[in-house]
C-alpha cells in the first residue's frame, strides 16, 4: 500500500496556455477535478477487505439510473445521481477522514507546485496496421521490385520450432480505447472558485473525457 494516493474524479475541457513572468509558454490541459461526493468508504475491517473511496463526479437524471444505483446513491444524500463513479486506494488514514455523502473540491487536495498522476481512456485510433500501430518501418525496402508489401509487418512464424506464431506479437489490430496512466505531471495552477486544475502538458483522452486525478505515486519529494 506504499503507492497509494488520494485523488479525484475530474472532466478533461481541454488545452490551452499560460504566460510566465518572464515570457515563456507553458501548455496546459484544463481538468475540470471535483466538487466529487464520497459515495462509499470501504476499509479493511468490512466485507471489501480494503481501503478505498468510492467517489461520484458529475450529475444526471434520476430516470437514467436503475433501482438498486438509486437506492445505493441515496446513502450519500438525497438527489445524488453522479454520471461517473469510480474508486480512489487510499489509506486508512483517509478513510477514517471521509464519510459518505462529504463533499470534496480540487482546492482540498491539489496545489500549485505538486506532481500528479492522470488516469484515463485514450482516443480510440480504430483499426491499424503495424506501422501506426507499433512503429514498424516496414517489411521491404521501397524498391521497384517491391509489389503491394511497403507497409506489412514481414514473417510473424518462428520456423520449425515451436512452429507457431507467439503470444504476444506485434501485429495490426484495434489501437487506442485502453487506460493510460500519465506519471508525474506539474500541477501549474489551481482555480479554486472554479475546480479547475491546470496541468502541464496532455492528458489522456478527448475533449469531455472522464479522468482521475491523483497524487503522483513515484514522485520523489
Amino acid at each position: 500500500m506504499a503507492n497509494v494516493q488520494m485523488g479525484l474524479l475530474g472532466q478533461k475541457i481541454g488545452m490551452t496556455q499560460l504566460f510566465e513572468d518572464d515570457g515563456t509558454i507553458v501548455p496546459v490541459t484544463i481538468v475540470q477535478v471535483g466538487p466529487n461526493k464520497v459515495l462509499q468508504v470501504k476499509t479493511v475491517g468490512t466485507k471489501d477487505k480494503y481501503e478505498a473511496l468510492q467517489l461520484g463526479f458529475g450529475a444526471q437524471k434520476a430516470q437514467r439510473l436503475r433501482k438498486p444505483q438509486l437506492g445505493h446513491f441515496a446513502k450519500a444524500g438525497e438527489g445524488v445521481t453522479p454520471r461517473y463513479v469510480s474508486e480512489i486506494r487510499v489509506t486508512a488514514k483517509e478513510t477514517g477522514t471521509y464519510a459518505p455523502g462529504q463533499e470534496i473540491v480540487a482546492a482540498d487536495i491539489f496545489a500549485a507546485g505538486q506532481m500528479v498522476d492522470v488516469i484515463g481512456i485514450s482516443k480510440g485510433k480504430g483499426f491499424a496496421g503495424v506501422m501506426k500501430r507499433h512503429n514498424m518501418r516496414g517489411a521491404q525496402t521501397n524498391s521497384h521490385g517491391t509489389h503491394e508489401y511497403f507497409r506489412h509487418g514481414g514473417s510473424i512464424g518462428t520456423r520449425l520450432t515451436p512452429g507457431m506464431t507467439l503470444k504476444g506479437k506485434k501485429m495490426p489490430g484495434r489501437m487506442g480505447d485502453a487506460q493510460v496512466t500519465v506519471q508525474n505531471i506539474d500541477v501549474v495552477r489551481v482555480d479554486a472558485e472554479r475546480n479547475l486544475v491546470f496541468l502541464r502538458g496532455g492528458v489522456p483522452g478527448p475533449k469531455g473525457a472522464f479522468v482521475k486525478v491523483r497524487l503522483a505515486v513515484k514522485h520523489k519529494k
